[in-house]
């Protein structure tokens, strides 16, 4: 396998707008290849199968969705409130929109793996450990809620993404602020 670190980063950013835009089923060596702009082959050379590919590529769209750590300093400033839940979900929407092929990926990945256990087993693994990450964070921070608390903002969150990212149509900006406001409100308990 080749062990150029940054080429592998970009054809795994192809791979992500391949599998954005074409979906898993268009996923093949060659369309990452022509996508990443390198010599037919190239690809092959970095991941063992397509397996391999689909996997790397989901791990890569986790790197790409967190945020830095300083922006989450920045954004933890305030006190912790209900008020902050709110913002933090605004941000995470306004992030998921500024990483849309991203997202789009990823959900093209979620669908493969119903088909692929061994992407369905690493996919699942990854989520869950994001999951407990978001758990421990939000009761670090002093966040108002607990553990079912996180689990329904993530759920209710994964439901307004899937909605504004393969039907844009069915809800404005504006409304998303509004459906998010709605959300904290109703899960979240005041202080």
């Amino acid at each position: 396998m080749a062990r150029n670190p940054e080429r592998r980063t970009a054809l795994l950013d192809a791979a992500i707008d391949v599998l954005a835009s074409e979906g898993a089923r268009g996923l093949t060596f060659r369309a990452v290849d022509a996508r990443a702009g390198v010599p037919a082959g190239t690809a092959s050379n970095y991941f063992a199968n397509r397996d391999d590919l689909l996997t790397q590529a989901g791990s890569r769209i986790t790197a790409r969705m967190v945020p830095a750590p300083e922006k989450v300093d920045e954004a933890m400033r305030p006190e912790p409130s209900r008020q902050l839940v709110t913002e933090l979900m605004k941000w995470l929407v306004r992030r998921m929109d500024d990483e849309r092929t991203g997202y789009l990926a990823m959900l093209e990945l979620r669908l493969e793996a119903t088909r692929r256990p061994a992407l369905q087993a690493e996919l699942t693994r990854a989520v869950r450990v994001q999951f407990d990450e978001n758990v421990r964070f939000h009761q670090d921070a002093g966040l108002p809620g607990d553990e079912d608390t996180v689990l329904m903002l993530y759920l209710a969150m994964t439901g307004v993404l899937l909605e504004h990212f393969t039907l844009p149509g069915v809800l404005s900006v504006e409304q998303l602020d509004q459906i998010v406001e709605r959300v904290v409100n109703t899960v979240v308990p005041p202080r």
